[in-house]
């Protein structure tokens, strides 16, 4: 009896784990990608989110700007390096249903208004807030390239 009952509770644990992953193949992924400096993160983190959903275009992915980071969203801004704007490969990320996020508290201590931003941005109170909330009450998985 005790084999039979071993036996059932490992197939039961089976088909759990089973179930549990086929949930999360079918809601796809969650990350957020947190950027704080566009010069050093703005170029590399568009590039490794557009490779991220060539590989799962089922992910589901936010992008939460603060600190220099808000600079990738801002109209007419570019990588120093290669004087690449950001505002298409932006538009094209978000056309994929990519989140693009700035911090309001950000706008404040800089003195910058948010008709300075590309019409992808999405605004949040708190960028530091937003990467924490989602990490821990939604799940999302965290990068920051």
């Amino acid at each position: 009896m005790k084999t039979f009952i071993h036996i059932t509770t490992a197939l039961l644990m089976a088909f759990s784990a089973l179930g549990y992953q086929q949930a999360i193949a079918a809601d796809g992924t969650k990350v957020v990608y947190h950027i704080d400096d566009a010069q050093v993160q703005g170029l590399k983190g568009l590039r490794n989110v557009r490779n991220h959903l060539d590989v799962s275009p089922g992910t589901k992915i936010i992008v939460v700007t603060h600190a220099n980071g808000v600079d990738l969203l801002m109209e007419g801004a570019k990588d120093a390096k290669n004087n690449t704007e950001y505002a298409p490969l932006v538009g094209a990320l978000k056309s994929r249903g990519v989140r693009f996020e700035v911090c309001e508290i950000t706008l404040v201590n800089r003195n910058l208004k948010k008709d300075q931003f590309i019409l992808d941005a999405d605004f949040v109170p708190s960028g530091v807030v937003r990467v924490a909330d989602l990490q821990y009450k939604d799940g999302f998985a965290y990068i920051k390239p």
